[in-house]
């Protein structure tokens, strides 16, 4: 009996992807041994974030980052750390960004349910570019740069964005911006790795912040996350998700310099609005492990394995089903250009579409979850992020099966 059979859970196969509804990403063993390890020991976390942000920065070529409960902590941190800098009495207060500079704008096209990550600081996040014509339905007003400089104001605190290819306005200008009114620039980058040169290139490009996801791309634990950028916002937001010293006094205090410079703090702050985004001393040696693992070699010889599983174990034993065509590509939706299989349904021919076929997957024994979104075209989509020789096999039977019954 497995671990989830134990608790009373039928474990699944995930080929929608990195999706947090199905777990991430599976870890590598390295990462899993390593976090098995730390978990024997204690150590102090702030101490432990420091050195953190050493690996975190050489990686990423900023000047600072932490390990967060998630990509959307990250957001949530990132955020409050541009409301309240290193002033200890407005991280006190917030959520309450009463009498504070709390804007935060951010391309109309690009809001989503995500940027309640942002919200939940206290800042009104703003959306920026009105059409002044009637957008018909399935289109959109893509924001320019003026909307963004227009909307800019002395409560705007951060500029938010989310980079995905062919984003408007480009990327380059938004940060140009930022620089002009000297507004930090934050990205939503949870799910922009691979390719392994975006863990630099959006500092190197000159982004003030970057949110990542541990348990997608990195592969690190699905609780896992990476805020980098500027130091002076990575030490606010570090002093508002760590226990600092709990009833130590502020002289007797002593947060590691390398990331908390406390010469700049007038006392110490108390339990942040981070405190509910805690990340274990594991976690933390997860993430690290799986991003010292994570190299262009390695990336490389995954995604040939991981174009050759969905070639040759599941797209090539469909070719000639009636009312199937399978074809593998690679597309701007899946995050960092990841092979996926599209395996597009002619219900005509076939006699169902393709919400019957994934909910035949679902259902069989191990259940198989497909990607979602293209299911209203007749399109199951299969992410081969979580596949070995073995699950594609299993894969390939069921998808046959369903599909010829």
């Amino acid at each position: 009996m497995g671990i989830y059979e134990r608790f009373g859970v039928r474990p699944l196969i995930n080929v929608a992807g990195v999706v947090t509804r199905c777990g991430g990403a599976l870890m590598e063993q390295e990462a899993l041994d390593a976090m098995n390890e730390a978990a024997k020991e204690s150590v102090r976390l702030d101490e432990f974030q420091a050195a953190a942000s050493q690996i975190i920065a050489e990686i990423t070529h900023a000047e600072a980052g932490i390990v967060t409960c998630g990509a959307c902590a990250a957001l949530t941190l990132g955020t409050a750390a541009c409301i309240a800098g290193l002033d200890v009495d407005r991280m006190n207060q917030l959520p309450d960004t009463t009498d504070m500079p709390n804007r935060v704008i951010m391309a109309q096209h690009q809001i989503s349910g995500y940027e309640h990550a942002i919200t939940a600081a206290g800042a009104k996040l703003v959306g920026v570019g009105i059409p002044s014509y009637t957008i018909p339905p399935g289109e959109l007003h893509v924001s320019t740069i003026y909307d963004f400089e227009s909307a800019i104001n002395e409560r705007t605190v951060a500029i938010a964005y989310a980079p995905r290819p062919g984003s408007n306005p480009p990327l380059e200008q938004v940060i140009a911006l930022g620089k002009k009114y000297n507004i930090p620039v934050m990205l939503d980058a949870a799910a922009q790795v691979p390719p392994v040169e975006n863990l630099h290139k959006f500092v190197d490009m000159g982004a003030d912040l970057v949110a990542f996801s541990g348990g997608k791309g990195i592969r690190g634990p699905q609780a896992s996350g990476i805020l980098c950028g500027r130091h002076d916002l990575i030490a606010s937001a570090a002093l508002q998700s760590l226990d600092m010293g709990g009833a130590v006094t502020f002289d007797r205090w002593d947060p590691p310099p390398s990331l908390i410079p406390k010469e700049k703090l007038r006392g110490k702050p108390q339990l942040g609005i981070g405190r509910s985004m805690k990340v274990s001393k594991e976690a933390i040696v997860g993430l690290l492990s799986a991003l010292q693992l994570l190299t262009e070699e390695k990336s490389s010889r995954d995604l040939k394995q991981h174009q050759l599983l969905l070639e040759e174990h599941i797209a090539r034993p469909l070719h000639g089903v009636p009312g199937v065509e399978a074809k593998v590509i690679w597309t701007e939706y899946v995050p960092g250009g990841e092979p996926v299989l599209e395996v597009r349904l002619d219900k005509s021919k076939l006699g169902q579409d393709a919400f019957e076929v994934s909910q035949r997957l679902i259902e069989g024994d191990p259940r198989i979850y497909v990607g979602e979104k293209l299911l209203p075209k007749d399109v199951l989509t299969i992410s081969p992020v979580n596949l070995n020789e073995e699950r594609a096999r299993i894969v390939s039977d069921r998808l046959q099966a369903a599909l010829t019954s």
